[in-house]
């Protein structure tokens, strides 16, 4: 076989795969949505699953998707509809409970958020995501006698997680506790060697 003849089979081969994955990924909406999110273009990759998301009956699964990515376009009161739209279909969804919680607390309603959390907590007591997204709302809004008995219970959870004994330490030096968050970011630095929050306060503090 000539070799400009092998050169133009597989440049024919390279052009029909390449039409191939095309086509594949305009007839696959949910990896073309995906494929748009990695790249930050949340609306493009919202309208592709836009059909699904708004048929009847409900697609659960598309409504959720699109209530993340309208999330992320900082259109909140849509996104929190949405969610909200997703426990009318199945009102057991931690996932959907979670969500609601996301655009509230992007528009400092820290008690919505709050009781949307608690909500969550019963029907899984232990919900990790739930206790620190609430932890985050009683430190916007100063609480810190609650913050510290939160994360204190928490972290008796989840003895090994850094973040929560972020949020205790936090708590603890608000309320001029020193020693006690100096102990409790000296546990972070055990977790996470080098961590900057934990590293400067006990570089601050005697």
């Amino acid at each position: 076989m000539k070799p400009f003849t092998t050169v133009r089979r597989l440049a024919a081969l390279a052009a029909g795969i390449a039409i191939a994955l095309a086509a594949s990924a305009q007839a696959d909406p949910w990896s073309e949505s995906y494929r748009l999110e990695a790249l930050g273009r949340y609306a493009e990759a919202q309208a592709q699953i836009a059909p699904l998301s708004t048929r009847q009956p409900a697609h659960e699964f598309a409504v959720i998707r699109s209530a993340w990515l309208t999330y992320l376009q900082g259109r909140y009161p849509e996104s929190e509809a949405l969610y909200q739209r997703a426990l009318s279909v199945n009102p057991r969804s931690i996932e959907a409970s979670l969500g609601v919680m996301l655009p509230q607390m992007a528009q400092y309603r820290w008690a919505d958020a709050i009781k949307a959390g608690r909500k969550v907590l019963s029907d899984s007591p232990w919900d990790y995501t739930a206790h620190v997204r609430i932890m985050i709302c009683e430190e916007a809004m100063s609480r810190w006698d609650d913050l510290a008995k939160h994360a204190a219970e928490a972290s008796s959870r989840y003895p090994t997680d850094a973040t929560i004994l972020v949020y205790w330490a936090r708590a603890e030096s608000a309320l001029r506790n020193v020693r006690r968050a100096r102990e409790l970011y000296a546990q972070v630095t055990e977790r996470v060697p080098g961590h900057a929050e934990a590293t400067k306060y006990l570089k601050a503090t005697p």
